[in-house]
């Protein structure tokens, strides 16, 4: 089971309605938000596959400027085939 920190840079206008939609997305944990638009989460997937999938639609909600990966731990997916 992957686990990432990220920090999530979004448009501060927008914050608000990106917070939202990050809350709906099953996975991803909020554990800070700041007014210049940083949001401080965690994500939690069962494959990296999930992981990478997550990331990019995140990438893709309006207002998102950019997605920064902070850690990743990986450890249950070494030699699963």
């Amino acid at each position: 089971m992957p686990v990432g920190g990220f920090v999530i840079t979004v448009d501060p206008g927008l914050r608000d309605k990106v917070v939202a939609q990050l809350e709906e997305i099953e996975g991803v944990s909020i554990y800070g938000v700041d007014e210049q638009g940083n949001v401080v989460t965690v994500l939690e997937s069962d494959s990296s596959k999930e992981m990478e999938s997550m990331t990019k639609a995140i990438e893709k909600i309006d207002g998102v400027l950019s997605l920064g990966m902070t850690y990743l731990n990986v450890e249950d997916e070494v030699g699963e085939g």
